[in-house]
């Protein structure tokens, strides 16, 4: 028959306290009297136990008297139940080891304390970004120094990859995008009675920005993350260890032949997308201001700087190719060994790669600006 748990306190020889346990210490008869005993001693060490009145006695009743106690009770006071002492040292072993939940700190050291690791982390990703830029830079050096251990099925299949099958949707994009121009352009410019010029503002809109920034970006997030993907899970399989046991360098084998492929394939890409962005825009302007192809085309070469505008585009295409390149493949080799990190390395590749087009953009647009161009 279950007896609820008791007890009771006396004094001690040495003035100390003196407990009686009584009644059923286990999971189902303890209760609340830990809570109690913790009470009653009042942070009085116990150094003398009478247990002729204890029933049973489990993990739950051990814990409940552990943490009831400042001082562990004596092994000797349990001489009367071994077994019973037995379990509460071990209870009480594991309860000292269990660490106490953190302490919610502030709202202002909290914000503090992320800032602080948000710069912290930024800098550890800058430090591995430069440590991976000059593993890059060596392996490009060993590939151009012995052109015969160049992987050329490699970097025909990538550049299969990540130009021939981008054809149609950077050029289907693009030709909306010169769409969208034409037709705010077209809005615009007849207003005043400038209807002509929208022209040459699509020739310079789609020359100069669109076309490449738009098909990098789809590149970043094409490439970029196919790159992180498929490096990550080599990662995760162990698959790029193996390589290097096997004495292949993963920067030869994995990230050049990516990078070659985006460097080749970005500038046909971005003239592919020139072409789609002025077809678009010759659509809308023969169909909304009547003039012909072309009247379009004189239009474009007439005035000399389309030439200038497209050279421009064409410049920015290698740089964005590096850039996305490197991104991919920089975090696909950082992926650790679990699915949450190759979708946070995905998702970062593709968020960087954006985020670095953009600002390369303005950077290149200050440059020609000083330069006159």
């Amino acid at each position: 028959m279950k007896r609820a748990a008791d007890f009771q306190i006396g004094e001690a020889e040495d003035g100390q306290a003196q407990l009686r346990l009584s009644g059923d210490w286990s999971t189902t008869a303890v209760g609340r009297t830990g809570e109690r005993l913790k009470a009653a001693l009042g942070g009085r060490p116990v150094t003398a136990l009478d247990l002729d009145d204890l029933g049973r006695f489990d993990t739950a009743g051990a814990l409940a008297v552990a943490q009831a106690m400042t001082r562990a009770i004596p092994e000797a006071a349990w001489t009367a139940r071994p077994e019973a002492g037995r379990l509460y040292r071990m209870v009480a072993r594991l309860d000292c080891m269990t660490a106490e939940p953190p302490r919610r700190s502030a709202g202002m050291t909290r914000g503090f304390a992320k800032v602080g690791r948000g710069v912290y982390d930024f800098g550890a990703e800058a430090m591995l970004s430069l440590a991976f830029l000059g593993r890059l830079m060596a392996a490009v050096v060993t590939a151009l120094k012995h052109p015969g251990r160049i992987r050329w099925a490699a970097w025909f299949s990538q550049a299969e990859r990540t130009g021939l099958d981008a054809i149609p949707i950077v050029v289907v994009t693009n030709f909306f995008i010169g769409a969208v121009v034409a037709f705010i352009g077209v809005d615009l410019l007849t207003q005043f009675g400038a209807g002509v010029f929208a022209v040459q503002l699509i020739g310079v809109a789609v020359f100069r920005e669109f076309a490449v920034v738009i098909t990098a970006v789809l590149l970043a997030g094409r490439s970029a993350s196919s790159f992180a993907a498929e490096i990550g899970s080599m990662r995760m399989n162990q698959e790029v260890d193996a390589m290097q046991v096997m004495g292949v360098d993963p920067f030869q084998a994995l990230v050049i032949p990516r990078l070659a492929a985006l460097l080749v394939m970005l500038p046909l890409l971005t003239f592919l997308a020139m072409l789609g962005g002025l077809l678009g825009g010759l659509l809308v302007s023969w169909s909304q201001l009547n003039l012909g192809p072309a009247f379009f085309l004189q239009r474009l070469v007439e005035d000399g700087y389309m030439p200038t505008h497209m050279m421009v585009g064409l410049i920015k295409a290698p740089v964005f190719a590096l850039v996305v390149a490197a991104i991919g493949c920089r975090q696909g080799m950082s992926v650790a060994g679990d699915v949450e990190s190759l979708g946070r390395r995905v998702t970062a590749a593709v968020v960087q790669a954006i985020f670095a087009i953009i600002l390369l953009d303005a950077v290149f647009a200050l440059i020609f600006i000083e330069l006159n161009i």
